[in-house]
């Protein structure tokens, strides 16, 4: 919960309205009134680890690529299909 309230006074605040499923809606309520919260900060909550994680996925995506940028080509030979499946070639070595 004292997450919650860093994030609620550390960000501006605007509305969002969500279409549920009713029963959705009602279990959500239950499992607020449990955690002592609002439905809204579950929501808000869950949304903001969703843009968190999102956001180290593309961090780490971008570390990754640049990275492989930088390496070293390895091997150095690229074949063709035809030469993959030419089995006389095969036999012959």
């Amino acid at each position: 919960m004292v997450h919650t309230n860093t994030v609620e006074r550390a960000m501006a605040r605007a509305n969002l309205t969500l279409q549920m499923d009713a029963e959705v809606i009602r279990r959500a309520r239950i499992v607020a009134a449990r955690r002592g919260t609002s439905v809204s900060a579950l929501a808000a909550t869950r949304l903001m680890e969703l843009v968190e994680e999102d956001e180290r996925v593309e961090l780490a995506r971008g570390r990754a690529e640049a990275i492989l940028k930088k390496a070293a080509p390895r091997g150095g030979r690229s074949w063709t299909r035809d030469e993959l499946h030419d089995r006389q070639a095969l036999r012959n070595r």
